[in-house]
């Protein structure tokens, strides 16, 4: 563990959660945020609307499915990633990503025969607008 982990860890959970939020997140700190291990700075972490390409597939391999749902949501997912979304394990991604307008209308189908009723009932409505939050001095949220 280098010294800025070392530092990173060493800093409290508000303060790790004002960065997760922060406009300003330096980008020295935003590789110890995709491992983090607190739930509630990771998510907020995960549903930024400046995630890189690199960060997102980090984030959509992570083991909770409350990761990969804040995931699902967003509009700048690859195909690749979509799809992963689509055969996710956990009923809470898969409706997600059946409101994601990404989603091709195959998958939609796909996921309109789901097992899950609510996902079956979600992929039915079709494509929803990814809608943002942002708070003063906190960075764009995808909700």
């Amino acid at each position: 563990m280098d010294d800025l982990e070392k530092h990173y860890k060493a800093l409290p959970l508000a303060e790790r959660l004002d960065l997760a939020l922060s406009e300003s997140l330096p980008a020295h700190y935003r590789p110890f945020m995709v491992h983090e291990q607190w739930m509630v700075i990771k998510c907020y972490f995960a549903r930024r609307a400046d995630l890189s390409e690199e960060e997102v597939a980090a984030l959509i391999e992570d083991q909770d499915h409350v990761i990969r749902l804040c995931i699902a949501k967003r509009p700048d997912l690859t195909p690749t990633m979509v799809e992963k979304c689509v055969r996710d394990r956990d009923p809470n991604v898969r409706h997600a990503i059946s409101r994601n307008a990404l989603t091709s209308e195959a998958q939609r189908a796909l996921l309109r025969q789901d097992e899950d009723p609510l996902v079956a009932r979600a992929a039915a409505k079709g494509a929803k607008a990814t809608q943002y939050r942002q708070r003063p001095g906190q960075t764009r949220l995808i909700k």
